[in-house]
């Protein structure tokens, strides 16, 4: 891996990590309204970032979440849901609609915090889901246009 690349993913991981920090009273609820995850996606711009994304979710549960379960579901959540969008880019090459992909990828695999919310809390699977995929669907959605824009003046694909 070139340094610039490790670079990158650190801070990629820092930002999700501050950012998570900003909102955790809401970031470990039923609804799930983090707005780190708007880094999501970077993968659309190049798959490099998918260990930095990975790690700042990772640090983010281990520091703040309420469950340690978090850190496998959590971070397994990121995982997969950024392995199914890279796969998606093979064959989708519009930014707008791989972001819309992103976003439905994202939103869709929130069964995963749903489950683990269900196992640690108690709490109700489909409602949690229908909660937990509502704030991950507004973070994501706000987050395309921001993203685009951030993209056209800092050119993600070109700095890792």
């Amino acid at each position: 891996m070139k340094i610039r690349t490790l670079v990158m993913n650190a801070l990629v991981a820092a930002l999700y990590v501050a950012v998570t920090a900003l909102v955790a009273p809401f970031g470990f609820t039923h609804v799930q309204f983090r707005i780190s995850e708007i880094f999501n996606h970077l993968i659309v711009f190049n798959k490099k970032y998918f260990f930095g994304i990975v790690s700042g979710v990772f640090i983010a549960n281990l520091l703040m979440s309420p469950s340690k379960l978090d850190l496998i579901f959590g971070v397994g959540h990121s995982a997969i849901s950024l392995g199914i969008v890279i796969l998606f880019s093979k064959y989708i090459k519009n930014v707008w609609a791989l972001l819309i992909a992103n976003t439905i990828v994202f939103t869709f695999n929130m069964f995963i915090i749903a489950w683990m919310l269900n196992i640690a809390a108690g709490w109700p699977f489909l409602f949690t889901w229908l909660t937990t995929a509502a704030g991950e669907f507004a973070v994501l959605a706000i987050g395309i246009p921001i993203i685009y824009a951030l993209n056209k003046r800092l050119d993600f694909d070109k700095r890792i």
